[in-house]
């Protein structure tokens, strides 16, 4: 918990998980709810990594730091300009967190975990996404939980989406001592 001499002005929620967690879909009720702008981290990604995902081929360290670094630098722009948003990124590992909180007081993670069966559902039925349904278990091999000492929280990602958004929404409002809009 964070005191209160601690808390920062503008809060950077990054909605994290694997692919067909429901990011997007919760991102999106988040930003209706708050009324905060929304981007779409898949939307950040170099052609390059786009090519390999939909060729089938899971992306590696390397393709991910500059993706994330440009991350990191939208966090800080909008530290900058005063506003609060947010962002949707896998944040599959520690590290690529670490990276995205690395002078971003702002951020708060939203980690929406669902089941591997679920996801396996939600993937067999999504249409126009180049993230292939055989990239899941390369994800789920590189996730690794959110921690105690990170910033955010985990919710499960399997029921609705008012569900889901009510949970995170309550989780940083009491993290974040912030009232919990209507």
């Amino acid at each position: 918990m964070e005191t209160t001499d601690s808390i920062p002005a503008t809060t950077s929620i990054v909605v994290m998980g694997v692919s067909g967690s429901g990011k997007s879909t919760v991102a999106n009720e988040l930003a209706r709810r708050l009324q905060w702008e929304f981007i779409e981290g898949d939307d950040l990604h170099p052609p390059e990594n786009v090519e390999k995902m939909r060729s089938g081929t899971p992306l590696d360290d390397e393709d991910r730091w500059p993706w994330l670094r440009r991350m990191a630098e939208l966090i800080g722009e909008h530290e900058a300009a005063g506003t609060s948003f947010i962002l949707t990124c896998s944040a599959l590992k520690r590290s690529y967190r670490d990276l995205l909180c690395d002078g971003h007081p702002s951020v708060w993670f939203a980690h929406a975990d669902t089941s591997e069966e679920v996801l396996t559902e939600r993937l067999a039925a999504r249409k126009g996404h180049y993230m292939p349904p055989t990239l899941l278990r390369s994800q789920l091999d590189t996730l690794q939980p959110l921690g105690d000492d990170e910033p955010g929280a985990v919710v499960p990602g399997e029921g609705s989406v008012e569900e889901t958004v009510g949970q995170m929404l309550a989780e940083l409002c009491d993290e974040r001592q912030i009232p919990l809009p209507r």
